[in-house]
């Protein structure tokens, strides 16, 4: 069903309300803190509460589903607002519709910070329309009336009726223009855990992704890119290939239009290609196989961009050549010696490093990561002269909806975009190339498509994090005192510093350089993409820097945090230093630190990303010389639970994804070409090296909901780094920690 059929529909239904809800207007008041103002015109709506005659309540989840959960726990936000009865709450997942929606997208793990309130006041205006209706059709004060579990009360005259029986009132009562929200001590549905909604689905195989999706004559398209960045398509012979069975097609096709301005999660890779279009898979992937050794291949040029970056323009530079990993490596050693941009300065940190008794220097390096979705990249299209049909995963629609707009030439309002559950994501999906593809090719073929990838298409075509160095130094005096410290930090092709984060603020000698290698070899989202290495470079310096200075790794860093707490040098920190001291010494507590544990070698670590605090103590084995986690604690500060046991889901895969790629994640190139193609070569983490066990604890406070599907991830890196230092006694500078 598509945005314009489900208003249609939606609005038509007898006995029911339709209630759209905006994500413009600020939820806050400086009187009061949980009044709103609410907009006057109700037309430009962003999700949709719907009630039956029966008392059903349908909640619109708008931002798209990858596991993270937010289409159970954003319903359940509007729900406590509502007093909606939980068990009488049907979640559908809402088309992409940017007249209706802003911000309809995954990325950053700010789903629910940034919806927070305008969520709560959907609910809540709701809720005054029934009890409004009520009031009226009772002749009694609105202020006489409650609301409990889809039902509105009059206690006084022991009056009641079901959300069921007031929808098609309610529906003709005007929007207040102030809506008063819960105090956080009345919630009765957030900080609850709920199952997630799909999960029935899920485990019974119903159709949910975008590999699922099918349509009466639709066919089913592969394409062939470059085996190496730096290659672009020369020409290819079709001749022995074209009478396959099953193949209706193959041809070329130019990803973007040479005058196009790029938008930001536009990608530079493989723009030229080769398309086989076929009947079913099967055909099509074998003629794929007989194509590739007819395709030609060569050097592509310089490549320059400009791309719309949110609002401001950015020119982008792609090298021409061949890379290898031997040579970023060299490059990265050598912009690491030199003097990097000046990102922070605090004091003199060059003369505390000169005037030191004792330097601590260490350099710490991380590769290219792939990130291996269990369901490979897929769009489903259908483009006739007017308009244009997509369906499948995606995590940023509203952006490629522009692209394709641009590039099919058609305009915005006629095309549709339906959201399937991703198969995995965290920044995969967020460069849909694959979706413009998809569109190209139902055009050039009139009629409906998928476009499906391989494994090798996926994990060799990118998106990458990017390959990174950092060079911590550290200033002792001769009582072992810290006195200065600098940090020097750079990637290819993108920098990984947080200038303004911890250790920042903190001391007040202290310096942040940065600098980048250009590539052609295409990089972007990962899960908390530059974060993850960062918090492994500068929790593992810490941790040494604590055993140099004779000092507990946890006391160490409370000591640093209670200065940036007390005494704070500068004015730009990024932290809250008592929210970081709280999950340091949460984690502490919980895990008993400082209790030894015969064969067991423990290691800590703290981190701030994506407005959210983490820290994290884990306890590792040595069996038969390998590593094994037996345990982590994880304390984490993200304001307010929503979902209890999702929240706590989001952690415990963010520890075994963070462990897995330490240990065994690593992506080279040779002359272009990445040298890992499939699972047979990229190691996975497996189910048998997880850890036995995960304890999770919340630091429980009223502040509002900031991320958690990434902050989790970036600490475990360090803690399994400090604990196996402790177990073998070799520090670990560089990743992956066991080399495949």
């Amino acid at each position: 069903m598509d945005r314009r059929l489900f208003l249609k529909s939606s609005t038509l239904a007898g006995g029911g309300m339709l209630l759209g809800f905006s994500w413009i207007v600020s939820c806050k008041d400086k009187t009061k803190g949980l009044e709103s103002g609410l907009p006057e015109n109700w037309v430009e709506v962003n999700g949709y509460i719907k009630i039956a005659e029966n008392g059903m309540v349908t909640i619109m989840s708008p931002n798209p589903e990858g596991g993270q959960n937010v289409k159970t726990s954003m319903p359940m936000i509007v729900a406590e607002e509502l007093d909606a009865d939980w068990e009488q709450v049907i979640v559908e997942q809402a088309p992409l519709d940017t007249d209706k929606y802003t911000r309809q997208f995954i990325g950053g793990s700010q789903a629910i910070r940034q919806s927070w309130e305008h969520l709560r006041q959907a609910g809540a205006s709701a809720k005054y329309m029934l009890m409004q209706a009520a009031s009226e059709l009772w002749e009694v004060p609105i202020d006489e009336i409650t609301a409990q579990k889809g039902e509105v009360f009059h206690p006084e005259s022991g009056k009641k009726a079901g959300y069921g029986e007031l929808a098609t009132a309610a529906s003709q009562v005007a929007v207040p223009e102030t809506v008063s929200l819960k105090e956080i001590e009345e919630f009765a549905i957030i900080g609850t855990s709920k199952k997630n909604v799909d999960t029935p689905k899920i485990v019974t195989g119903k159709p949910l992704f975008g590999m699922d999706y099918q349509k009466e004559g639709m066919l089913v398209a592969m394409i062939v890119h470059p085996p190496a960045f730096g290659l672009k398509l020369k020409s290819f012979d079709a001749t022995t290939v074209k009478g396959m069975p099953g193949i209706k097609a193959i041809f070329s096709i130019k990803t973007y239009a040479e005058d196009y301005k790029w938008q930001f999660f536009d990608t530079n890779s493989f723009t030229d290609l080769v398309v086989v279009v076929g009947d079913s898979t099967w055909p099509v992937m074998n003629a794929k196989k007989a194509l590739e050794p007819n395709v030609e291949w060569e050097a592509s040029s310089d490549l320059t961009i400009t791309r719309d970056r949110f609002g401001t323009e950015q020119t982008l530079f792609f090298p021409a050549g061949l890379e290898n990993t031997s040579d970023h490596d060299r490059k990265k050693k050598e912009m690491s010696k030199q003097k990097g941009e000046v990102q922070r300065k605090d004091g003199d940190p060059e003369r505390a490093l000169r005037s030191a008794s004792q330097i601590l220097e260490r350099s710490y390096t991380a590769p290219f990561l792939a990130h291996n979705c269990m369901e490979p990249m897929n769009f489903f299209a259908d483009v006739t002269e007017e308009r244009a049909n997509f369906a499948g995963p995606l995590q940023k629609p509203e952006f490629t909806e522009k692209t394709l707009s641009a590039r099919l030439g058609i305009p915005l309002e006629n095309i549709d975009i339906k959201m399937t559950r991703l198969g995995g994501g965290y920044g995969r999906r967020s460069y849909a190339h694959w979706l413009v593809e998809a569109g190209i090719i139902s055009q050039r073929m009139k009629a409906p498509i998928k476009l499906m990838y391989t494994r090798e298409d996926d994990m060799t075509s990118g998106i990458y994090r990017p390959t990174y160095r950092a060079t911590y130094k550290a200033a002792l005096d001769a009582n072992k005192n810290l006195t200065g410290l600098s940090v020097n930090a750079g990637g290819i092709p993108e920098s990984p510093l947080y200038a303004n984060r911890f250790p920042a603020g903190t001391l007040d000698h202290y310096s942040a350089e940065s600098w980048v290698v250009p590539s052609n070899i295409t990089v972007g989202s990962f899960r908390a993409p530059s974060s993850n290495f960062m918090a492994c470079a500068e929790q593992s310096f810490l941790d040494e820097l604590a055993e140099e200075m004779g000092k507990d790794p946890i006391e160490f860093r409370l000591e640093l945090l209670r200065r940036a707490e007390n005494d704070p040098v500068g004015e730009n920190n990024d932290y809250d230093p008592s929210r970081y001291k709280g999950v340091l010494e949460l984690v502490r507590d919980k895990s008993n630190w400082g209790e030894e544990k015969p064969g067991v070698y423990r290691g800590v670590a703290a981190y701030f990303c994506h407005n959210t605090y983490a820290a994290q103590v884990l306890d590792l084995v040595m069996n038969d010389g390998q590593p094994q986690v037996q345990k982590v604690y994880c304390a984490v500060d993200c304001g307010i639970i929503i979902n209890p046991d999702a929240a706590t889901n989001l952690l415990e895969g963010a520890i075994v994804d963070g462990i897995g790629n330490a240990l065994f994640g690593s992506l080279a190139f040779k002359d272009g070409k990445p040298n890992k193609q499939n699972f047979d070569r990229y190691r996975m983490i497996r189910m048998k090296e997880a850890p036995k066990e995960i304890e999770v604890h919340f630091v429980q406070n009223q502040i509002d909901p900031t991320g958690l599907g990434e902050p989790a991830f970036p600490p475990v890196f360090p803690a399994l780094a400090n604990a196996m230092y402790r177990a073998t006694g070799k520090r670990l500078y560089d990743q992956p920690f066991i080399a495949q």
